[in-house]
């Protein structure tokens, strides 16, 4: 049975990372971007990063600008950018596309293993986004495809993704799932 660690990425650098060096790790698989209403979630990713990194989790950043090109610059810019503005310190890598053809192989994995998950609807974005896409495709919500920044993948210590989380799902949802894994 697949796993991610039977992918192999690019670090914002260019050089290939095998995913099996996050063996026995919960992680968090995030696409991000730099100029998006939910840039600021950035600073709530290294909350968690700084509160359970030493308890064996780790978040893995694929800055992607699919989404209305809000993630211009290069690799090492929009890493700077994350440092100064939120004191990041979880890895980043190469800017990739998370959906089309050309799509990351780890994403096509990750959006085959959990489809989309659905709008938290007291978020104030998610009638914004509902209504754009929608409007683009009236059946976006039955296809897995990523919907927009920050979309984040759970993945328990074995590889296996066992959680999606919309841009707009509370992260004291997310943090709870993340401890839960950790304690297992």
């Amino acid at each position: 049975m697949k796993t991610i660690y039977d992918f192999t990425v690019k670090d914002r650098k260019g050089k290939d990372v095998s995913l099996r060096e996050y063996s026995n790790e919960v992680l968090l698989i995030v696409n991000t971007a730099t100029r998006c209403g939910f840039t600021p979630q950035y600073e709530e990713l290294e909350k968690l990063y700084a509160a359970y990194r030493q308890q064996g989790f780790c978040i893995l950043d694929f800055p992607c600008n699919q989404f209305g090109q809000q993630a211009p610059g290069t690799d090492e810019s929009i890493h700077e950018f994350c440092k100064l503005n939120y004191g990041t310190e979880f890895p980043r890598f190469k800017k990739i596309k998370v959906n089309d053809p050309d799509a990351d192989p780890l994403f096509a994995y990750l959006k085959e293993e959990k489809g989309f998950a659905g709008w938290n609807m007291e978020h104030p974005i998610a009638h914004i986004l509902d209504d754009m896409l929608s409007k683009e495709d009236p059946d976006y919500q039955q296809k897995p495809d990523i919907k927009w920044n920050f979309t984040k993948f759970l993945i328990n210590k074995q590889g296996r993704v066992v959680a999606r989380f919309e841009p707009t799902a509370p992260f004291e949802e997310v943090k709870a799932q993340i401890e839960k894994l950790l304690h297992e």
